[in-house]
């Protein structure tokens, strides 16, 4: 009873809802609240602030969730080390993706899924402030994220590839038939870029600094699909990490052109919790992203 305790805990911490957080774990609502008390009871402190509604933790209910997320993580490695003994390896990969890399995940994750058909994986597009608090909180066993721009902590990293950055535009407009643009030529032209609290904007704007440009896009939007639906609709055009656009699939009514003056490259990488030992889907992971970076597997994908 001990080790479901604290997957409740978990639970309820990620849900921050009663009900939600008893159909989590496949349970019912006061079978849920009933294993909480009787935890606050063995411990002898309480854990949850209640209420009409879920309010939040005690302070040491906080404490004893820190716990809980370590126990619960490390009983579900344990399973995973007990199944692979036998050969195969099993459970479920669950790995956060910033929006700039969910293109370019497939390259990694395919190849896993590959060596280990019977692991689910499971992505989840993440800023990567949300994809730190993920691994600090064991919500998730990896992320493929920046490894410069705003670094993780307390993480083991490993570089997949280097972002490079594009002009997007349509086949009749004018810098259509270049073979580069300029970033200067790019921010004189109508643009629609990602909103400023997105990290890749916020690289882009530093690319235009330091090179003593600004640019005044026409149009922001937080996600990928609308910057190509406005591009194709016209007459904007967007500034993407080539990966983003090489994921597009049908491009034949667009044109990629690469970036210049400055040519701009950003590391894109794996990232995985410092603690040890990993997990066994999170150490297998790692170690196909190993090789497919000495083979220059994903490189070559993106090309």
């Amino acid at each position: 009873m001990f080790v479901r305790q604290m997957q409740y805990l978990v639970a309820l911490a990620r849900e921050k809802h009663f009900g939600r957080a008893a159909e989590a774990c496949h349970v019912t609502q006061p079978t849920l609240s009933a294993g909480i008390r009787k935890l606050e009871q063995e411990l002898g402190v309480p854990i949850v602030v209640r209420g009409h509604r879920f309010l939040g933790f005690t302070a040491e209910g906080e404490r004893v969730l820190g716990w809980a997320r370590q126990i619960a993580a490390d009983y579900e490695s344990l399973k995973q080390e007990r199944v692979e003994t036998g050969g195969r390896l099993t459970g479920t990969l669950r790995i956060g993706a910033i929006p700039a890399a969910t293109a370019a995940a497939p390259a990694l994750l395919a190849p896993f899924r590959d060596r280990h058909p019977e692991v689910k994986v499971q992505m989840l597009t993440l800023s990567s402030v949300a994809i730190q608090r993920g691994l600090d909180e064991m919500e998730l066993d990896a992320g493929i994220t920046y490894l410069e721009n705003e670094p993780l902590n307390r993480v083991r990293r490993l570089d997949l590839y280097l972002e490079r950055y594009v002009f997007v535009t349509r086949p009749d407009e004018p810098l259509a038939r270049r073979r580069t643009v300029r970033w200067a030529e790019a921010a004189a032209q109508p643009l629609c870029l990602l909103t400023p609290d997105m990290q890749n904007r916020r690289i882009i704007d530093h690319v235009m600094a330091e090179a003593g440009i600004t640019s005044q896009p026409a149009i922001e939007t937080n996600s990928f699909m609308g910057i190509w639906s406005f591009v194709r609709r016209g007459p904007w055009n967007v500034i993407v990490p080539e990966a983003s656009f090489r994921g597009l699939g049908d491009t034949a009514d667009l044109v990629s052109i690469p970036l210049v003056e400055p040519t701009h490259v950003q590391p894109i990488g794996l990232v995985l919790s410092e603690r040890d030992p990993l997990s066994p889907v999170a150490a297998a992971l790692l170690k196909t992203a190993k090789e497919l970076v000495r083979n220059k597997s994903i490189e070559n994908s993106l090309k």
